[in-house]
């Protein structure tokens, strides 16, 4: 009898794991991370592979100079700066669009990510190559990393606060 009561305490009422509710900041906190990790990750790859001519520090080209960026420090400077703009994306995107279902709004946010860095923003505050400047290869790398990035934001935080995990088949969790 006493442990059927101390099971029950472990597991949790139904009720309590029907109603589970996630802390949006940490969540998002995770989400921004990982999503800047991984990606910042895969943009100093392509970089390394010369896929792109931007530096994986872009985010850290106003406060370091692009010489030190170059290094494998400045590399890790970078990336821990994509990591924190990404925290700080994940969170904006919970505060404006977090109601919103599916995967294309995350590409959109991705999209209008990249539109700020690499048309507007970038290139008047010499952070980024202008497009037409920049060359092809680096246009096409960069589009599709910050797509994929808000998609990763996106999607991630729909599943987690909307019923897109109603869509999934029976008994897959």
């Amino acid at each position: 009898m006493a442990n059927k009561a101390a099971d029950r305490k472990l597991a949790g009422s139904k009720e309590d794991r029907l109603h589970h509710h996630t802390n949006p900041f940490l969540f998002e906190l995770t989400i921004g991370f990982f999503a800047g990790l991984i990606w910042g990750l895969i943009r100093w790859m392509l970089y390394e592979f010369k896929f792109t001519k931007e530096l994986p520090g872009i985010m850290a080209d106003p406060f370091f100079r692009s010489s030190f960026l170059k290094t494998y420090w400045g590399m890790a400077v970078g990336i821990g700066c994509y990591i924190l703009f990404s925290i700080i994306a994940a969170h904006l995107y919970y505060f404006l669009f977090r109601r919103l279902r599916g995967p294309w709004p995350g590409v959109l946010y991705g999209f209008l990510w990249w539109i700020i860095i690499f048309v507007f923003a970038g290139p008047m505050l010499h952070i980024s190559q202008p497009i037409r400047m920049a060359g092809w290869n680096t246009f096409v790398t960069e589009l599709c990393v910050f797509l994929l990035w808000g998609l990763f934001i996106g999607y991630s935080t729909a599943f987690e606060f909307t019923d897109e995990a109603s869509r999934e088949p029976v008994g897959a969790y």
